[in-house]
């Protein structure tokens, strides 16, 4: 088991070096190949938008290569029905393009598209143990959330099929939240391990970095648990400006009419102050201020109205990119090939070095 003050100066180091990252990004992008994605349960929320896509956006256009994974496969890793997985996918393409991801500047592809790259978990998988595994408290948290006590193979392996999705495209920088740390200190572990192994002390594989996300954690609007479509408590970017307004309203918050951002006291009312902050670029507390003593549904109306305001220019791009979805899919296979010629490449040169190439 893991003591507590080893874990905090876990935290700590990749803090420092995420630091650093952040101030290379502002002077000289250049070396950094960032790699992050989602898996395509559906379309996305103003969670998932506020949380990571806005801020991939923000590193594509500052000069990061940006390579982002449709992790399909990933999608069976907790889940015994995958449901319309091809309307997810796309849902998914939709979001991206219009939240602001470029084509021209960044690689969209998907899990299952590119075999070189799942083949690398078979070498990967020979440089972890089981305990190993199983110690990870990111599986054991998506186990926990999936309902199921017992642990299926690909959910004990995720941290590797991840570590291959990084590693397949060198990729140097993961924008994550500090519960996925884990996930990236177990790539930084096998990238090592067969760098000694196999590569003979050679560095081909980076030890990739995490740049660890500034955004603050957007709850659902029952204000207890994250956004999940499944729990019927998001705010979704395709949703209109009524639908987000009625959303909002139906948003837990409490009786007390005096508004005050106090994120631990009152969450549900922090909650909605942190969206209005996310949309509007102002301090919760300043928001808090200035709606005073006029209660919740102040708030609530604030807060859809600085939201509609803020997604109005993406939700115009979404509505414009529903109507052509050979060209969603056409982005998707040119990343496709790319991805495909670059894993394809790595899987070669690791064959090299097991002595595989007859």
């Amino acid at each position: 088991m893991t003591a507590p003050n080893s874990n905090r100066t876990s935290y700590d180091t990749a803090q420092q070096r995420s630091d650093k990252i952040w101030s290379q990004i502002e002077t000289d992008p250049s070396g950094l190949r960032m790699l992050t994605g989602d898996r395509p349960t559906g379309a996305l929320h103003i969670g998932h938008y506020f949380g990571s896509l806005r801020n991939r956006v923000r590193l594509q256009d500052a000069g990061v290569e940006t390579w982002l994974i449709v992790a399909d496969y990933q999608v069976i890793t907790d889940r015994e029905v995958i449901g319309d997985i091809k309307g997810s996918v796309r849902e998914l393409l939709t979001d991206y393009l219009a939240a602001g991801i470029d084509p021209e500047r960044s690689t969209i592809f998907s899990h299952s598209a590119v075999p070189a790259l799942n083949q690398l978990m078979l070498p990967f998988l020979s440089l972890v143990t089981q305990p190993e595994l199983e110690r990870n408290p990111t599986v054991k948290t998506e186990l926990a959330a999936a309902g199921k006590s017992a642990m299926g193979g690909l959910l004990l392996t995720y941290p590797v099929h991840q570590a291959a999705d990084i590693l397949f495209c060198h990729g140097n920088l993961v924008p994550v939240g500090r519960d996925q740390l884990p996930h990236i200190e177990q790539t930084r572990v096998i990238a090592r391990r067969f760098n000694e192994r196999y590569a003979g002390g050679e560095e081909y594989f980076p030890e990739p970095d995490a740049l660890l996300s500034e955004a603050p954690t957007i709850l659902g609007l029952d204000g207890e648990h994250k956004m999940s479509k499944s729990r019927g408590n998001t705010v979704m970017l395709r949703m209109d400006a009524d639908e987000t307004l009625k959303k909002i309203k139906k948003a837990k918050t409490d009786a007390d009419r005096q508004i005050t951002y106090d994120p631990e006291g009152r969450p549900e009312v922090a909650n909605l102050l942190t969206i209005a902050s996310q949309a509007t670029g102002r301090a919760p507390e300043d928001i808090a201020e200035e709606i005073g003593d006029r209660g919740a549904g102040t708030l609530k109306i604030f807060t859809a109205e600085a939201l509609n305001e803020h997604l109005a220019p993406l939700r115009a791009r979404r509505a414009e990119l529903e109507q052509d979805p050979g060209y969603l899919f056409q982005v998707l296979r040119a990343g496709n090939e790319k991805a495909n010629a670059e894993a394809e490449a790595t899987l070669a040169k690791v064959r090299e070095f097991m002595g595989m190439v007859y």
